[in-house]
């Protein structure tokens, strides 16, 4: 089952409003007790249905879901729309300049203070989940794979587990690597990171995700650091890593 409903976030977009989502297994319909860990993702429009997907392709989650049935709840919110950056200031944690961009004020601390003290309340409250650090995982793409980054770092007290898709690390490679060491991360954390070989060679990704990925080992993150055959920055590559980061998300619990 998914549900699909309307929100606004009154502290990025006013009463502009956006889709959320939240597929929860069909045996829950049928009258189960059983609770459930919580995945969170960004970019929810482009997490379901091909309709909703800005580029007209989803990841596939739905059909996913309906194949396998993993016992979880996923919990999305489509991004900031607005031609002027939005998604890009809603999804960075971190203020930055580019020159295909200008300038980025980021807002991804507004962002995750509204996921962490609204948004997750309102799914344990409305869902039957298990709201525990434990059984909350986080995962995105691109500026949504950042976000994710920063999300097992920043909130590492609520997030446990996360999956970084092609995350957007060119934004502030700096500010990122600063921000690891300095972040206390919990031993038992696990991060799913990958990057696809087709698209390492844009702004010297390859050395940026190698020190990225070094930051993290040097914290005791249990990190799948992964390059992805023939992987792209699309929708139809991170479909077919899905099977990959949800085991990572579930490998040793109970």
């Amino acid at each position: 089952m998914i549900e699909k409903w309307n929100l606004t976030i009154p502290q990025l977009t006013g009463d502009v409003e956006r889709k959320a989502y939240v597929y929860v297994p069909d045996e829950w319909e049928e009258g189960s007790e059983e609770r459930y860990p919580v995945l969170y993702m960004f970019d929810g429009h482009n997490v379901f249905f091909d309709e909703d997907a800005t580029y007209g392709k989803s990841w596939g989650m739905a059909e996913f879901l309906e194949e396998v049935q993993p016992p979880l709840i996923i919990a999305a919110v489509e991004c900031n729309r607005s031609p002027d950056n939005g998604r890009l200031r809603e999804y960075s944690p971190f203020t930055f300049d580019d020159p295909k961009f200008g300038h980025v004020a980021g807002r991804g601390h507004t962002t995750m203070e509204w996921l962490v003290k609204e948004f997750k309340p309102y799914i344990d409250d409305h869902f039957p989940t298990i709201p525990d650090r434990e059984f909350t995982f986080i995962a995105g793409s691109s500026m949504g794979g950042l976000m994710t980054l920063y999300a097992v770092t920043a909130y590492n007290h609520v997030f446990s587990r996360g999956a970084a898709l092609s995350p957007s690390l060119w934004t502030s490679p700096w500010k990122i690597e600063l921000f690891i060491r300095k972040s206390r991360i919990a031993p038992d954390t696990v991060l799913y990171m990958d990057y696809g070989s087709e698209e390492l060679g844009w702004r010297s990704m390859e050395k940026t995700f190698g020190r990225i990925s070094a930051r993290l080992l040097e914290k005791k993150v249990n990190l799948t650091s992964r390059i992805v055959p023939g992987g792209n920055h699309s929708e139809g590559s991170w479909e077919r890593q899905i099977p990959f980061f949800m085991d990572i998300l579930f490998y040793g619990l109970d």
